[in-house]
């Protein structure tokens, strides 16, 4: 079995334990063997923005220690090439359209996330985890 990338919005679901999501994405995150999950440095980026805006050390060690847990995928120039791809043919926002480029350029299974449009452009690659449907 291959990785699956965590899209931001899993992780977060997941250390802030979102009222709403939490439990779903922890739950999905539980499913699998730890070594499978992966993320890239975006998603390290979007994860510390907060922490760091407030000064909230403790919440910024608790991401930091929480990320160093998955296995981190680089980003080289054809994972942008892709990604303006993807935002050209689906209209996705740019940091979408880099998770989605990042897991297909890896090979990953799957891209876990709450997103139904990285959903439809990931065809079948991407899956929202946490819809509840």
């Amino acid at each position: 079995m291959g990785l699956i990338y965590l899209d931001t919005c899993i992780v977060v679901y997941a250390f802030e334990t979102h009222p709403a999501y939490g439990e779903r994405a922890l739950q999905a995150m539980a499913s699998v063997p730890p070594e499978r999950l992966a993320i890239s440095p975006l998603v390290k980026l979007e994860c510390l923005v907060g922490p760091m805006r407030d000064a909230h050390v403790v919440r910024q060690l608790h991401y930091e220690q929480g990320l160093a847990r998955f296995t981190t995928l680089d980003l080289p120039e054809p994972v942008f090439l892709q990604a303006a791809e993807l935002r050209a043919r689906f209209g996705l926002k740019t940091p979408d359209a880099l998770h989605l480029a990042a897991a297909q350029f890896h090979g990953c299974d799957a891209l876990w996330t709450n997103d139904d449009r990285l959903a439809q452009a990931g065809r079948g690659l991407a899956v929202n985890v946490v819809a509840g449907r």
